[in-house]
């Protein structure tokens, strides 16, 4: 049996959602021992493909081939049973349960009186996990786990079906280099192994990284399918956008004014320790360090989510006391959260509600709230942010991942605050979004905003930054200006060594 053998054929799929053509006319081939990037904008169609493939929807046309048979599976339970997994961005996992209950739940192996036979449940997880190349205790609770060891755990659970498919969306989205790189090397585990992988991403350098053939859809179509080694990064841009993106970091001259944020000595017992540092108007400051570098608890301290043991905070040099994100906001200091369908959006809510209930104040006029003022700041955010909609009346759980993103940042801008903080404020989204994003950083540090962004993504840091700070394990490490910043120096910071090590 040939490595290149097609073992999969999606033809012709059509996919409507009340009259929207999220999949047009698209055919999908895969083949035996690849990885092949399934790529474009968000809103593309590519996780829709695949919720068609593994059965949560149900095509208005088309024709799916898997190992020479044409099926159509009705769940995805008749989807693993059959060998293909999908792995989601959200993982349907139970966190209160151990990895190997996870892995086996549903099909728990039993002892011939009919009880679950751990013991045999245990050496079972032991040999999958061990198979892909993962330390992980099997009587571990999930919820006690980091993000990326969960995600190993759901490539095992895969595994453990003898999956001869499986599909990867955004699986690095929440995981650091080390991590992505240990991912990487379970990936190219299985496809020694002959599992096809469908890997859906937006980050260039893990296309070219790991992938073997990329497949390019845009607005719902099929534009180009090639071996990955055949393509530059321009033509893939190209594709998938129908644009040139010649700067990805449009990064405008601003005039860096006056300290705006300064904060000094903020500790957190266990989490961090002593940071200080402080933000001017008109400036990007980036915050770096890996994952668990204390990067989100330090902004969250900041603006009040989170309990300090020591530290002031000072806000045009007047000392002030954030015990709620709202005492932040009422004193123009706005946080856009790492998660945004967590902690950024009434996801059941339309994207007019999410964008005005920040700042319902401006839409009121004797004591009624005008419909046409409602419509007029919706209306004029969602153009600015080119926030792609049916209406402002489109529930935001609707919309691709790259949307709610502006969406959540459209509620900020329209709040009109003056300290902007953004946590990983492109994960997850597309290239063109990315640039959008990009560049509306760059117009508010020209307005004279001051923003503070944290960012896992060091070409990110270091094409938006003015300035630097790096945390490593809670501990500033290093300061960095934007003249003398490079990824070595950064990365050096993020492992521990301070500033005089580094020198």
């Amino acid at each position: 049996m040939s490595d290149n053998e097609v073992i999969l054929e999606m033809k012709h799929i059509d996919m409507r959602f009340r009259g929207v053509h999220a999949v047009d006319d698209v055919s999908f081939t895969l083949r035996r021992g690849e990885v092949h990037a399934l790529v474009g904008e968000n809103g593309a169609g590519k996780t829709t493909l695949m919720k068609v493939l593994v059965g949560l929807y149900s095509p208005n046309a088309g024709e799916i081939v898997f190992e020479g048979v044409p099926v159509k599976f009705r769940n995805v339970g008749a989807t693993r049973t059959a060998g293909i997994c999908m792995i989601f961005q959200e993982f349907n996992q139970v966190k209160h349960l151990t990895v190997m209950e996870n892995i086996y739940l549903g099909r728990e192996p039993k002892t011939k009186t009919g009880s679950v036979n751990y013991k045999q449940m245990f050496e079972d997880s032991r040999v999958v996990l061990n198979k892909i190349g993962v330390e992980i205790d099997p009587k571990t609770f999930v919820r006690d786990l980091t993000v990326a060891k969960q995600q190993l755990v759901e490539i095992a659970k895969a595994v453990s079906f003898n999956a001869r498919i499986i599909i990867m969306d955004e699986p690095t989205s929440a995981l650091s280099d080390t991590e992505i790189n240990r991912l990487f090397e379970t990936v190219r585990t299985l496809k020694a192994e002959g599992k096809a992988i469908v890997f859906i991403s937006h980050k260039l350098e893990e296309i070219f990284g790991v992938c073997d053939r990329v497949t390019i859809l845009r607005d719902g179509r099929f534009i180009h399918s090639d071996l990955v080694k055949n393509i530059n990064e321009s033509e893939l841009i190209h594709m998938m956008v129908d644009r040139e993106i010649s700067e990805m970091f449009p990064k405008e001259e601003s005039e860096i004014g006056d300290i705006t944020l300064e904060v000094k000595g903020l500790t957190c017992k266990g989490v961090f320790e002593d940071i200080s540092f402080n933000l001017r108007r008109g400036e990007i400051l980036g915050l770096s360090g890996l994952m668990g570098a204390g990067r989100t608890e330090v902004v969250e301290a900041i603006v009040g989510s989170r309990k300090l043991d020591h530290g002031e905070i000072f806000l045009d040099g007047k000392k002030i006391v954030n015990r709620m994100p709202g005492d932040a906001i009422a004193r123009g200091i706005i946080m856009v959260p790492e998660d945004r369908k967590k902690h950024g959006l009434a996801l059941k809510m339309s994207v007019k509600d999410n964008i005005l209930m920040s700042a319902l104040h401006k839409c009121l006029k004797g004591g009624y709230i005008r419909k046409n003022l409602e419509k007029k700041y919706s209306s004029e955010y969602m153009t600015k942010l080119d926030i792609k909609a049916d209406s402002d009346r489109q529930i935001c759980s609707n919309l691709s991942g790259g949307n709610q993103q502006k969406v959540v940042i459209a509620r900020i801008l329209n709040a009109d605050p003056n300290v902007i903080i953004l946590d990983e404020p492109t994960r997850g989204i597309d290239v063109k979004t990315k640039a959008d994003i990009h560049k509306l950083m760059s117009q508010l540090a020209v307005q004279g905003k001051a923003v503070l962004m944290i960012s896992s993504e060091l070409n990110e840091v270091l094409g938006m930054s003015d300035r630097i700070i790096v945390l490593h394990e809670g501990k500033l490490t290093g300061t960095l200006k934007r003249s003398e910043a490079n990824a070595e120096r950064i990365m050096q910071y993020a492992i521990g060594k301070m500033e005089e090590e580094v020198h």
